[in-house]
């Protein structure tokens, strides 16, 4: 069965998007919505290592600057020590989710 809703969630004060990221890549990139069966994340890649928090830190930062928000506004709530992490993002959700599914569907597939 396919994914069908998008990966991320309302929760007070924001939005939690759900990503997969791959450390240690050629190059910091937010690159569209990953399926995996009935689950779908965000694909982000980060040249950071997993270590001492850097891969984390680096995926709130990158995920606040695609959509233009300050760097303290992102923060990684979930999986941190996994590939999947839910990156917590602070403002209005709704605005918020409109801006990612809009950027998202201008990345090249």
């Amino acid at each position: 069965m396919a994914a069908t809703a998008e990966p991320w969630r309302a929760v007070p004060g924001g939005l939690a998007v759900f990503v997969r990221v791959t450390p240690k890549s050629s190059r910091d990139a937010v690159e569209g919505i990953e399926a995996r069966g009935d689950v779908s994340a965000v694909k982000i890649r980060v040249r950071a290592v997993p270590e001492d928090g850097k891969a984390n830190a680096a995926v709130a930062e990158l995920l606040a600057r695609f959509l233009d928000l300050p760097k303290r506004a992102a923060s990684v709530t979930g999986g941190l020590a996994a590939r999947e992490k839910t990156v917590t993002l602070t403002g209005d959700a709704a605005v918020i989710a409109q801006d990612l599914a809009r950027r998202l569907k201008d990345q090249p597939a």
